[in-house]
């Protein structure tokens, strides 16, 4: 069976995006056309539907490395800034928590997502949507785009 580490990230998000549009608990609020991802970002994502973009990036993230709390996601999404002039290093920044906070929220609302002690889960219902859309993408990508079959990892089991 394939699994979602077996697909390019790229392709799987873009797929699972797809999907979440269609979940009527996974609404971006009101305030994302003004929201920064970031304290040292300029501008709000210029994507129209980066919120489903990201929050099919969170549910792999989820689905990797397992329970996840807002902090360490707000690191893995965090960047590096610049400050100051060229002569200054930069140093790294945490993303925005609230967008985060709130995508897992929804996710949860969508019974994709569970909250236990050592942080959020997927739920089956959200592991078994991960790993049909990674193998819907892996015959896709058999059958109509064979450049890109050298991403593809062999499974060994």
């Amino acid at each position: 069976m394939t699994s979602v580490k077996d697909v390019p990230a790229d392709v799987l998000i873009a797929e699972l995006s797809k999907y979440m549009r269609d979940i009527p608990q996974i609404k971006p609020p009101v305030w994302t056309p003004f929201v920064k991802t970031g304290a040292n970002k300029e501008r709000p994502p210029l994507s129209p539907d980066w919120w489903y973009v990201r929050a099919a990036s969170l549910m792999r993230k989820l689905y990797i490395n397992g329970p996840l709390g807002v902090g360490t996601l707000r690191i893995m999404y965090g960047y590096r800034a610049k400050i100051g002039d060229k002569t200054r290093r930069e140093r790294t920044r945490k993303a925005g928590g609230a967008i985060i906070r709130k995508l897992l929220q929804q996710l949860e609302q969508a019974g994709l997502v569970a909250k236990t002690k050592e942080g959020r889960v997927l739920t089956p219902e959200g592991r078994s949507l991960v790993d049909r859309i990674a193998s819907r993408v892996a015959r896709e990508l058999v059958k109509n785009r064979p450049e890109l079959l050298k991403y593809i990892t062999p499974r060994t089991e």
